[in-house]
């Protein structure tokens, strides 16, 4: 692969030199070559240019993952516009919203948000497309109908002879030139349009490219997280179609069995997922099974044991579909119990970290050189700085500067002026960093609680011990009006049934579970009661609970 100084020439670049070879496909649906995604592109283009959209123009999407929805997203980036892709999630008011804040022009939705929305509350929207095959659900200009029914007829215009890779001509832009804008997910409660530019997302881009050389031409890649997510949009999509992969979305609710399905068919060198995934996995079908008493009798046999591990490893790569060279876990902490377990069989897993507002890279490692309970080492191009005197041994605040970091917040002065200083990006996350650079994260500045006597308390520490506990599905641990610390746990409501246990005997088991836990803990930071939830905490799209739900007001 030729180097390239932008994004939008390695889209160039993969699309004539794949011009025939599979590009995206929706698992078990529509599949498309490089040469089609180029013919949809071109006609998207076609569409903006005879609708008068200029370069720097908004353009807003909402809808489930799909191929269509990629292309449409490619289309924007190489047209100059900016993308504005909007979670699927979100409610119909706050897309409404986020599509009014950022002065979107046209709007991309599947059927499902389409139902929901009310036309009149966009009034500035020139259009609205179905992502699905890009036909007008509603227009306010009689330039862009026009130009939508006479698609084809404009395409062969411009095309007389035939479409050919010397056609393709895509916007070069400025590294500076905003490319998109993508809101935050709100598990603080508030959404902020993430100003990101064409330089940021090379400069990421380029990191893959430099770094995750396992994944080849014509390799297979899953995107199961949200494209609205720069997680998806970048690690998964961006990535996989500049290197010439076959990415496959998951274009339907990812069920396990969907998932399971999905990875046995398409059998991708990389997986990009969530802590709750493996975890789930591990905990429900493999530490059951060598719980029980033979497994669990051969693993304290010296050799015995060995085979046991190795047997599970093969099973889990099989279980991904046995081509499988890295998973990387993103979005939170995987547990300590898991990770350990995961490290004793040699499984292919590395935790990155970043943050959508670095387009997302901070910090990566890959398996191989990972360190338990890091994730990994400050990227190419960018830096980092801790606010302590002492980052190996007292936690600090994070700070980063570089290629990757945004430009600012959109239409948010205040916000903007609030996370930089002197240059410098503070992401609101507490790290040590040892001295090797590696990069431990303990928790967000934001939750960190304040204890009686001054010490710094970080809830994920104490939580990540409680969900390790029999019946402990997830926690929140806070503070109340009192400063005493309570914690919020959702058990493993499966088990509890399954098991048939008493609501009597669940209390009973989470009371001992905060027993063993605060054995574990200082004096300033044990728990001192419990509630428990039946139903599971509300999340945002990337699987963070939103804490500032279940927060007591003081």
């Amino acid at each position: 692969m030729q180097a390239q100084d932008s994004l939008n020439k390695y889209i160039e670049q993969a699309i004539k030199s794949r011009w025939e070879h599979p590009a995206m496909s929706n698992f078990q649906g529509a599949a498309f070559e490089y040469r089609d995604v180029a013919r949809k592109i071109s006609k998207l283009h076609i569409l903006f240019e005879k609708t008068g959209l200029k370069p720097g123009d908004k353009i807003a999407y909402c809808g489930k993952n799909s191929a269509q929805w990629a292309i449409a997203v490619i289309g924007a980036i190489t047209y100059g516009a900016v993308a504005v892709p909007i979670l699927h999630d979100f409610k119909a008011e706050t897309v409404q919203h986020l599509i009014n804040h950022c002065e979107a022009k046209l709007v991309f939705v599947d059927n499902q948000t389409w139902k929901n929305m009310d036309i009149k509350e966009i009034p500035q929207v020139k259009g609205v497309l179905l992502i699905d095959d890009y036909s007008l659900l509603m227009s306010a200009d009689s330039a862009l109908t026009e130009a939508r029914n006479k698609l084809n007829l404009l395409f062969g215009q411009r095309y007389p002879e035939r479409f050919r890779p010397e056609d393709i001509h895509y916007y070069e832009p400025s590294p500076d030139e905003l490319a998109l804008i993508n809101y935050t997910s709100g598990s603080t409660g508030m959404s902020k349009g993430v100003m990101l530019t064409y330089g940021n997302l090379w400069s990421n881009i380029q990191y893959y490219i430099d770094r995750m050389t396992f994944l080849k031409p014509g390799d297979s890649l899953l995107s199961m997280l949200p494209l609205a997510h720069m997680y998806g949009l970048m690690v998964e999509c961006m990535h996989g179609f500049v290197k010439g992969v076959h990415v496959y979305f998951l274009a339907r609710t990812p069920s396990p069995k969907i998932i399971m399905d999905a990875l046995a068919e398409i059998k991708p060198k990389l997986v990009v997922t969530v802590p709750l995934v493996l975890e789930k996995i591990i905990r429900t079908r493999v530490f059951p099974a060598l719980k029980k008493p033979i497994p669990s009798l051969m693993l304290k046999v010296p050799g015995l044991s060995e085979r046991i591990y190795s047997n599970i490893h093969n099973k889990l790569i099989k279980a991904f579909g046995g081509n499988l060279r890295e998973v990387i876990i993103g979005g939170a902490a995987l547990s300590e119990e898991v990770e350990t377990f995961l490290r004793r069989i040699k499984f292919p897993f590395t935790v990155g970290y970043g943050m959508t507002e670095c387009a997302p890279l901070i910090a990566y490692a890959s398996w191989d050189e990972q360190r338990p309970g890091s994730c990994g080492k400050v990227v190419s191009r960018m830096k980092i700085k801790v606010d302590s005197p002492d980052p190996a041994n007292i936690p600090g605040v994070l700070w980063v500067s570089g290629e990757n970091v945004m430009k600012g917040y959109y239409h948010n002065p205040e916000a903007t002026e609030e996370a930089f200083q002197d240059g410098w990006m503070r992401t609101g996350d507490i790290c040590n960093v040892d001295k090797d650079g590696f990069i431990y994260i303990r928790g967000r500045d934001k939750n960190m609680i304040l204890g009686p006597s001054g010490q710094n308390i970080y809830p994920e520490e104490i939580e990540q011990k409680l969900n390790v506990l029999p019946l402990v599905s997830e926690s929140i641990v806070i503070d109340d009006a009192d400063s005493k610390l309570i914690a919020l746990i959702h058990p493993d409501m499966e088990q509890v049934a399954h098991r048939k246990i008493s609501d009597e005997e669940l209390q009973k088991i989470m009371k001992d579970n905060i027993t063993v836990l605060n054995q574990q803990l200082p004096a300033y930071s044990k728990v001192s009661d419990f509630k428990i939830y039946t139903e599971e905490f509300e999340k945002t799209p990337k699987r963070s609970i939103k804490r500032f739900l279940y927060q007591i007001k003081k």
